[in-house]
């Protein structure tokens, strides 16, 4: 059975956070950046740290026994994966991590144990 909660979790929390970083990341590296993160600096962070919060307060309420540690450290290798080697990545982290937070709000909502 694949947890479907757990896996947007990873995925919003790891999106997230590249895409809250992401800026800081470039800016050192000489990387290439998106017009929004330019031009409006601060709408990626706030989306990044959105689904970093919502992640998080997922993680928390599931508890080390169900793996809320477990989401936080594979969230951190996904982001650090999708930063560091695919660079680019975090331009469509912008539209990736909205839509994993919403989908995981939505699905803890919907699930018996909220």
């Amino acid at each position: 059975m694949i947890d479907n909660l757990f896996l947007l979790a990873v995925a919003a929390l790891g999106w997230g956070l590249s895409l809250a970083t992401y800026s800081i990341v470039a800016r050192r590296q000489e990387w290439p950046m998106g017009a929004l993160q330019i031009d409006f600096p601060a709408v990626p962070v706030l989306i990044g740290l959105f689904a970093i919060s919502n992640a998080l307060w997922f993680a928390a309420t599931r508890g080390t026994e169900a793996g809320g540690w477990v989401i936080v450290l594979f969230g951190i290798l996904l982001a650090v994966f999708w930063t560091g080697f695919l660079r680019v990545g975090s331009q469509i982290s912008l539209f990736l991590a909205p839509v994993a937070t919403v989908l995981l709000i939505t699905g803890w909502l919907n699930s018996p144990l909220a």
